[in-house]
């Protein structure tokens, strides 16, 4: 049970007190050794009494429905509502991170909406939502918040959502994916050079992360790759990456190749075009990824799911509104039977594009 010292901070379970005084962060690779007061890198874990809690449980910069393609997760409840939220702060320290006016917020101000876990269940099951993700900024930094909204979403028969880069350590990642049902996790690139330069963080700890839900959870998962021109988009690097996912994850977990666009702290680089996340999804089915997808850019056949064995179309996207449905009450495809990977209602959801905010007060 999440022990609470304010009203907006809690005790964290993952630390350890060091000899010189200060106290050691173990929720992350990060390993943040911080003096009496000091807070992470990711802001909203600070040192207080000689323990490590958490300053923004029950804040969140926002509420909204969002189409679960969003996350991007399309073969989990296809064309379903989740509800979804986030906080502020990131344990990492992407310089093109499309999010930072929330990931990187050093004011608390930027969390204007409260809601206990309970109220965002019981919320998002009155919207009409299948499920609820913690996504916006990276739930490894509101771990415990996000644990609570999960154990309250489960017992009113909710799914939960994850949308991380996968930067977290063994034992909190264990506590946290076993209240997950499905993940979106960031896979930023294939080279430890553009993790510790461009991201502040090493590929080492995402790789067994991935690995981790594979082998060892029964959380559906994808991968979303967000491909920035000059830096992660060479042949040699797809290659490498999708051969490692094909060969160590399966054929089943889908791939998203989505476009860059200049944002925060990378403004000199152009957007990505077109053509570099096609020639992505082409070398991710030459080397055995069954399900791969391009993202940000309006590209209807390659946002669309074919069957692994026939090649039929099996569910028919655009942008973010379904339109074909060849998928049996089984998640088989009508035409041949395979099994398609994923988890599918007998029908699809029919929630489309839309966004809607949610107030919870």
């Amino acid at each position: 049970m999440t022990r609470f010292i304010t009203h907006d901070t809690v005790a964290t379970q993952y630390w350890h007190a060091l000899e010189d005084g200060r106290v050691q962060c173990d929720v992350c690779p990060r390993f943040c050794k911080l003096h009496e007061g000091q807070r992470g890198l990711c802001f909203v874990r600070q040192n207080l009494d000689h323990q490590i809690v958490m300053t923004s449980y029950g804040r969140s910069s926002g509420f909204a429905i969002d189409p679960i393609e969003k996350k991007p997760l399309n073969h989990f409840l296809p064309g379903t509502p989740v509800f979804s939220f986030g906080t502020a702060g990131c344990n990492l320290a992407c310089k093109f991170c499309q999010n930072w006016d929330i990931s990187k917020s050093r004011e608390m101000d930027t969390l204007m909406s409260r809601a206990a876990p309970d109220l965002i269940a019981k919320t998002a099951l009155e919207q009409g939502c299948g499920s609820v993700a913690y996504t916006y900024n990276d739930p490894v930094v509101f771990h415990e918040y996000a644990i609570d909204t999960a154990q309250a979403c489960r017992e009113l028969g909710l799914k939960s959502v994850a949308v991380s880069a996968g930067y977290v350590c063994a034992e909190p990642r264990a506590e946290f994916y076993r209240w997950m049902d499905a993940a979106n996790i960031d896979l930023k690139a294939f080279s430890e050079d553009f993790y510790h330069k461009i991201t502040g963080g090493h590929l080492q700890p995402v790789l067994e992360t991935l690995q981790y839900l594979k082998h060892e959870t029964q959380v559906w998962f994808e991968l979303t790759t967000l491909i920035i021109p000059g830096e992660n988009d060479s042949e040699a690097e797809l290659e490498a990456m999708t051969q490692w996912v094909a060969e160590n994850l399966g054929p089943d977990v889908p791939m998203h190749f989505t476009a860059f666009h200049p944002d925060w702290k990378m403004m000199d680089k152009p957007s990505t075009p077109v053509s570099s996340l096609l020639r992505a999804r082409e070398i991710a089915g030459k080397n055995g990824v069954r399900y791969a997808y391009v993202g940000n850019v309006h590209d209807k056949q390659a946002e669309s799911t074919y069957c692994h064995a026939c090649g039929e179309l099996l569910i028919g996207r655009d942008w973010y509104v379904l339109s074909d449905w060849n998928l049996n009450a089984e998640g088989c495809c009508r035409f041949c039977g395979a099994k398609c990977a994923g988890l599918f209602n007998a029908r699809p959801g029919s929630w489309g594009a839309k966004r809607q905010a949610v107030r919870m007060d």
